[in-house]
């Protein structure tokens, strides 16, 4: 299973590397396409996995001043 992640960014918000940095230490990687990050769980993950994550994002992306969206696959 793999979780896809969009996220708009603001111009008064944090700088998109440091977004970036905050994502790639969950795990999340930078891809090109209908995406920016992909987190692959290396595993079938549980509708409940997918939401633990979205908490972590939203916690960890709080105060960067950007807005995302999550979808799991």
């Amino acid at each position: 299973m793999k979780t896809y992640l969009v996220v708009w960014f603001s111009s008064e918000g944090k700088p998109v590397t440091e977004v970036t940095d905050r994502l790639m230490s969950m795990g999340f990687r930078p891809i090109s396409g209908n995406y920016d990050y992909v987190y692959d769980w290396g595993k079938e993950a549980t509708t409940d996995d997918a939401l633990e994550i979205g908490g972590q994002v939203q916690q960890t992306l709080k105060g960067c001043g950007v807005t995302f969206k999550l979808e799991s696959v």
